[in-house]
C-alpha cells in the first residue's frame, strides 16, 4: 500500500504545489501591475507563467522521484528526461524574463525621447540584442541537454581536440552566414539603417520592416516584401530617405507651351500648399528650368516633413496645377504647331497678310 500512496502523495502533492506558487505569483504580478501603471514589465512577466510553473514542477518532481521508488527499472530514464524538462523549460523562462526587460527598457526609452530617429534605431539595436540572447540561451541549453548522456561527457574530450579542425570546416562552409551575421550587427550599432526607415533599393521604394542577423526585409508601397541580405547594405549604396532629419524636398516638373503664365503658377502653387495638410510649410518654388522650341520645363519646388508626406504634396501640386491650367490657362498647354492656336485674352491677334506686305514692302533702289 505504502509503494502506491508514497508515488500518488509525491506526483500529486507536487503539482498542488506548482499550481499553488503560480496562482500566487500571478496574483503577485498582476496587483503590481495595476499599481504602477507606467511600466509594462508585470504584464509582460505574467507571460512567463507556464515556463515558470514548468520549472517548478520538473523540479520539484526530478528531486522527489529518487524517493518514490516508482518504476525502479526505468527510474534512471524517466530522471533524465525530467533534467531535460528543467533545462528546457529553464532556457524558456530565462528567455522570457530577459524579453520583458528588453520591451520594458524599450517602451521607457520610447516615451522620454521624442527624436523619432533614435527611437528607430533603439528599437533595431533591442531586437537584434534579444535575437542574440535568445541565440545563446538556446545553444547553452541544448549543450547542457546534450551534457547529460554520458556517452555525450565521454566524447568530450576528443570533441575538445577536434574543435579547432571542425571551426576551420565551419567557418569555410558558413561564410556567408557568418559575414550575413556580422554584417547584422554592423547595421545595428553603426547605425545604418534602422526599423521603420525609408529607403530605396534597386530602384525600390518602401520602408524597412524586419531587420535579423541574417536578412532585412523591406515593406514597398504597394504592400510587397523584398527580402535580402544584410550584407547587401554593408557592400553596395542604397538611399536612406530617414537617414538624420526625416523632412525631405520635392519636385514637380510640367511641360508647357512657352505663353504658360508662369507668375500665375507661382501664386496658384501658393495657394494649393496653403490648402495641403501635409506641406510643413518651410519652402516652395516654381521656376523654368529649360526650353525647347515647343514646349517650356517649368519645375516646382515643395517641402513636407517626411517621405510619406512629400508624396503626398507632390501629386497634389502635379494634379490641381493641371485642373487649373485646362481650365483657366488652355492655352498653356502643350499643342502640336499645326494645330490651330488659341492665343491669351490679353495677347495682340497677329496682323494679317495686306499689313505685313506693307510693313516690310522697303523701297527697291538699285539692282536690288
Amino acid at each position: 500500500m505504502e509503494t502506491v500512496l508514497r508515488p500518488l502523495l509525491v506526483l500529486g502533492g507536487s503539482v498542488l504545489l506548482t499550481l499553488a506558487i503560480g496562482w500566487g505569483t500571478d496574483r503577485l504580478l498582476r496587483k503590481a501591475d495595476e499599481r504602477d501603471h507606467d511600466t509594462p514589465l508585470w504584464g509582460l512577466l505574467r507571460r512567463a507563467r507556464i515556463p515558470y510553473q514548468l520549472v517548478l514542477c520538473a523540479a520539484l518532481l526530478r528531486g522527489s522521484f529518487d524517493q518514490t521508488k516508482l518504476l525502479e527499472r526505468h527510474q534512471a530514464g524517466i530522471g533524465r528526461t525530467l533534467t531535460l524538462v528543467l533545462i528546457g523549460s529553464a532556457a524558456w523562462l530565462v528567455i522570457r524574463i530577459a524579453s520583458a526587460i528588453v520591451e520594458t527598457t524599450y517602451s521607457r526609452y520610447a516615451r522620454a525621447h521624442r527624436d523619432a530617429a533614435r527611437v528607430r534605431r533603439v528599437r533595431t539595436q533591442v531586437e537584434l540584442i534579444m535575437r542574440v540572447v535568445s541565440a545563446i540561451v538556446i545553444v547553452v541549453a541544448a549543450a547542457s541537454m546534450l551534457l547529460t548522456f554520458p556517452a555525450m561527457r565521454a566524447a568530450g574530450a576528443s570533441l575538445l581536440a577536434s574543435a579547432g579542425i571542425l571551426g576551420i570546416v565551419a567557418g569555410v562552409a558558413a561564410q556567408s552566414t557568418l559575414s550575413n551575421m556580422f554584417a547584422g550587427l554592423q547595421i545595428a550599432f553603426g547605425d545604418m539603417v534602422r526599423i521603420g526607415d525609408t529607403v530605396v533599393v534597386d530602384g525600390e521604394w518602401g520602408t524597412v520592416e524586419e531587420i535579423t542577423l541574417t536578412f532585412l526585409t523591406v515593406r514597398t508601397w504597394d504592400e510587397r516584401r523584398i527580402t535580402m541580405p544584410v550584407s547587401y547594405f554593408t557592400s553596395k549604396p542604397f538611399e536612406n530617405w530617414s537617414r538624420g532629419t526625416p523632412q525631405m524636398t520635392g519636385i514637380v516638373y510640367w511641360h508647357l507651351d512657352h505663353s504658360a503664365p508662369i507668375e500665375a503658377m507661382r501664386e496658384k502653387l501658393r495657394d494649393i500648399l496653403r490648402r495641403c495638410p501635409a506641406w510643413d510649410g518651410r519652402a516652395y518654388g516654381l521656376v523654368v528650368t529649360d526650353t525647347t522650341p515647343n514646349t517650356l520645363q517649368v519645375r516646382a519646388l515643395v517641402t513636407a516633413k517626411d517621405a510619406d508626406d512629400i508624396w503626398t504634396v507632390r501629386v497634389t501640386v502635379r494634379e490641381q496645377m493641371i485642373t487649373w491650367l485646362s481650365t483657366e490657362h488652355p492655352y498653356a498647354l502643350p499643342r502640336v504647331n499645326t494645330a490651330e492656336a488659341v492665343h491669351p485674352p490679353s495677347r495682340i491677334p497677329p496682323p494679317d497678310g495686306a499689313s505685313l506686305r506693307k510693313a516690310y514692302d522697303f523701297p527697291r533702289t538699285g539692282r536690288g
